[in-house]
């Protein structure tokens, strides 16, 4: 992966590929991509790469890094950069199996903003909102296909209520926490597009073991497994 200062990933990142890990050939999109790791990640692995993905950044630094990185893997024709607003992109509606999103987590008015343009955007809802990502992504969808996003565990009133509105039902979800004495730092959410109502909350995924070493979950998403 290509990152510089402003524009890198974290651990978020990692958790949001292994959530929304597309099937082999499948055909799947990450919005709000950023230099372009989520996408990237899922063809780590060749047997279980999707047929073609698409990453999309709306920052044209961000999203010349995700096309080196394309580049430089290997991946022309199969793993796409582009530089784009989510609210208008242009590509096809009703084709994608997954797509999936890390969003600016604090909504607009709220939290410290970010010094500099390029984390102002990445973090804080200046150029897009969770409708907006909600309304693109299930959009974009198939029937039945998946949206997938990750969130600040004080905003997912907010992720429900979108995808639901979008026509995404929330179907599955999962909490992130670093110890199980923690409190949640990260939610992961999966809706379907068009499918009835019925929500799975699987059990918490702990970063840390009982040694305070990284668990066997987070070090199977690392080494590129699905959740």
């Amino acid at each position: 992966m290509f990152v510089t200062k402003e524009h890198r990933f974290g651990t978020d990142s990692f958790l949001l590929s292994a959530f929304a890990s597309p099937k082999p050939g499948a055909l799947a999109c990450d919005l709000c991509g950023g230099c372009g790791i989520v996408a990237a990640l899922w063809f780590r692995r060749p047997d279980a790469a999707p047929r073609r993905a698409v990453t999309v950044e709306i920052q044209p630094e961000a999203a010349a890094l995700a096309e080196r990185c394309t580049e430089e893997s290997g991946l022309t024709g199969r793993l796409e950069s582009l530089c784009a607003d989510v609210r208008s992109l242009p590509l096809r509606r009703g084709e994608y199996d997954v797509v999936s999103c890390n969003p600016p987590y604090y909504a607009a008015g709220h939290g410290i903003p970010s010094s500099g343009d390029a984390a102002l955007t990445a973090r804080h809802e200046t150029l897009c909102t969770l409708r907006d990502v909600c309304r693109t992504g299930a959009g974009l969808l198939r029937f039945g296909g998946r949206l997938c996003l990750c969130q600040r565990p004080e905003r997912l009133p907010d992720v429900l209520e979108a995808m639901r509105e979008s026509g995404a039902e929330p179907k599955r979800m999962r909490f992130v926490q670093q110890r199980p004495d923690s409190a949640p730092w990260l939610v992961l959410v999966e809706g379907r597009r068009g499918s009835r109502p019925f929500l799975r909350v699987e059990p918490p995924l702990f970063m840390e073991d009982e040694t305070g070493s990284p668990s066997a979950a987070l070090r199977q998403v690392y080494e590129g497994g699905a959740l």
